[in-house]
């Protein structure tokens, strides 16, 4: 528990840092949330504070307001540093009740009979914790969950209880292991729905019932004309990976309905698509679906439940347009198109509404993760050393023509001429290049010439910072003169997806928000790939090169923090440099509104990642301590000396993976 004297501590010290730094004229915290657009992107989750850090509102209330820094130092006293990916279960309670309240109110405008339940694809976050948590959250509503193959069966049988409303939807590929404890878990009183995607399952799922004496209740995914938009849109449509064709779903019917099983065809199916950023191609889907299940209960189906699947997106820029990573609609808007045209379809068919189910993943666990690391360490071209005055050069050589040509344009930068020295000092540099290439400059000279282009691009873009807009070649000055911000965490296991697929993560700053950011950065990870970066953020435009970051202190901690990560990334992340798992914090609020650290669970330990990687650390203990013992036998190292690096080895063993304080 963190009581009051507690948070008065974890404030203290970046409160004493941050009265030594006035705030510039003309810039606020405000400016920094404009600039970081975290209104935009935040959903009302996440805001500012005065002192100028990022708070975390559970609820979308100021009442229930958690300061991240506070947070963030609490665990360091803990010691627990960064990185550490900080879970706020508040959140996810919210997002199920905002899923839950806005198909309410779709149902009551639309007059729909029917009901809505939703599952939760736990392929999305499948750790345990938070698989928990929404089963717990989601019980007033009778939420489910759905899962995509036997181990996610596995997990969920002994999870969930015989509430007979709450479903257990299963896609995928299904052996009869798989499908044998789908009925097994029928029989212990489960609400289980196995999707059959091949007519493979349906016999399989027919033997086995008949074995077990149970009678099934199955579901169809239908593979529909409709295609789906955006990255994902490909695994939607009549060429996806999963489902039958319409008239396999007839064929089906008609097979159940020779066996006296039509009533056990129950749910209806079909996949839009992951992170649809296009509502008109969620309309046409629903409409198709709506469709194939109206016949199917024309034909005598049982049919008591269409499952529209996934897709309902976040919008990760913040933007509302329909680009990857964002999204045209609102979770109202869904909603309600869900809802209207299931119901228009079915009421002019004359046929009941029915349960409606949605299978959204990365809308409801999203926001509630938040990924902290520390800066530590830069490079680049922000911080240059001046350049030698003209009548000085380095060790009485004479300046070819591309240096002169180099010092012009510098001295010739106004906003008038922005343009035109720019263009000049690009040619000079080339030629620079091309004289060393071809041995006609020193080594000092061609050092000379990258101070000079950088110093020209400086002060090119001081003088068109006021202009708007900024002339198109003139905007890779940004990308020019960026810093690279070295950062404690590695991209491949915790953001894998901005390796992978480029996905865009909104990337603040924590605090020193009353500061206006001085620097330009792209991010690099502490791996030896040069894939581990980030260089796209969000910003006043649209994935941004560079993100806007304050100077680094010395011996003062810098911390960002990526936010939205709350789904896939743990679940894709690897082990790239053997830097494994981060540390994990649950935070919840006390009936005070005051937080408190639920949980903690440790990062993994080099000694854990070395065991993944089939490596038995004892015995390379043991043959370190040969090598000691040999070394002490040859005089090259005291027996302190050997006995000093055992326990620093067994030390290291037992240590984080990522980079730790002194």
């Amino acid at each position: 528990m963190v009581d009051r004297a507690d948070r008065a501590e974890a404030l203290a010290e970046p409160q004493a840092r941050e009265a030594k730094v006035a705030a510039p004229p003309g810039w606020t915290v405000r400016d920094a949330a404009e600039l970081y657009q975290i209104d935009a992107w935040g959903a009302g989750y996440f805001g500012w504070n005065a002192a100028g850090h990022v708070v975390v509102r559970p609820d979308t209330t100021a009442a229930t307001e958690i300061d991240l820094l506070e947070v963030v130092e609490g665990l360091r006293r803990r010691s627990y540093s960064t990185p550490v990916l900080i879970r706020f279960s508040g959140i996810l309670e919210h997002r199920l009740k905002r899923v839950h309240d806005a198909f309410t109110r779709a149902i009551a405008d639309h007059d729909y009979q029917g009901r809505f339940l939703a599952v939760y694809p736990i392929k999305v976050n499948q750790q345990r914790t938070v698989v928990e948590e929404i089963y717990r959250f989601g019980r007033p509503w009778d939420f489910g969950l759905e899962v995509g193959s036997k181990p996610e069966l596995l997990a969920v049988m002994a999870l969930v209880g015989d509430e007979l409303e709450r479903p257990v939807i299963c896609n995928g590929f299904k052996d009869e292991g798989y499908l044998e404890a789908v009925v097994l878990a029928k029989k212990l009183g489960r609400k289980v729905i196995p999707v059959i995607e091949s007519f493979d399952e349906l016999h399989l799922i027919l033997k086995l019932a008949a074995k077990h004496g149970v009678r099934p209740t199955l579901g169809v995914r239908v593979k529909l004309a409709s295609q789906g938009s955006g990255r994902w849109g490909g695994s939607a449509g009549d060429k996806s990976k999963f489902g039958l064709s319409v008239s396999e779903v007839v064929e089906m019917f008609d097979l159940l309905a020779r066996e006296g099983l039509e009533d056990c065809l129950q749910l209806v199916h079909c996949h839009p698509g992951s992170q649809v950023q296009d509502i008109r191609f969620l309309v046409d889907a629903l409409n198709e679906l709506a469709n194939v299940y109206v016949e199917l209960v024309r034909m005598g189906a049982g049919l008591r439940y269409i499952d529209v699947g996934g897709g309902l997106a976040v919008d990760y820029l913040g933007s509302q347009t329909n680009v990857e990573s964002s999204m045209n609609y609102s979770l109202d808007e869904y909603a309600a198109d869900v809802v209207h045209r299931v119901g228009s379809v079915c009421d002019q068919a004359k046929v009941a509404h029915p349960t409606i189910i949605t299978e959204s993943g990365r809308a409801i666990v999203a926001f509630h993760s938040v990924l902290v690391f520390d800066v530590v360490g830069s490079a680049g071209s922000s911080v240059v050393r001046e350049v030698e005055p003209r009548d000085a050069p380095p060790a009485g050589e004479r300046l070819p023509q591309p240096i002169l040509d180099l010092y012009d344009a510098l001295e010739s930068v106004s906003e008038a001429r922005a343009l035109e020295c720019f263009h000049d000092a690009e040619k000079a540099r080339d030629e620079a290049v091309q004289l060393f290439s071809l041995g006609y400059m020193s080594l000092r000279l061609r050092g000379l010439a990258d101070r000079l282009f950088r110093a020209v691009c400086t002060r090119v873009r001081d003088a068109v910072a006021g202009r708007d807009p900024i002339p198109e070649e003139l905007e890779e000055l940004d990308r020019i003169l960026n810093d690279t911000y070295f950062c404690n965490l590695s991209v491949f296991q915790s953001l894998p997806d901005v390796w992978a697929i480029e996905q865009v993560f909104p990337i603040v700053p924590i605090h020193r928000l009353e500061e206006r950011p001085t620097r330009k950065a792209v991010l690099a990870d502490i791996t030896c790939d040069s894939d581990g970066e980030i260089a796209r953020f969000v910003d006043r435009q649209e994935g941004a090169d560079t993100l806007s970051v304050h100077e680094l202190r010395p011996d003062e901690p810098y911390y960002l923090a990526a936010f939205l990560v709350g789904a896939y990334q743990e679940t894709l992340g690897d082990l790239h440099n053997l830097f494994g798992d981060t540390h994990v914090a649950h935070i919840r609020l006390d009936e005070r509104n005051d937080w408190w650290i639920e949980e903690v669970l440790r990062g993994d330990s080099a000694r854990t990642v070395l065991g993944y990687m089939g490596y038995d650390v004892a015995r390379l203990l043991a043959r370190l301590t040969q090598d000691c013992e040999r070394a002490v036998r040859d005089g090259r190292m005291s027996l302190e000396e050997s006995q000093s690096l055992l326990r620093f080895y067994e030390a290291e063993l037992s240590g984080y993976t990522y980079l730790e304080p002194d």
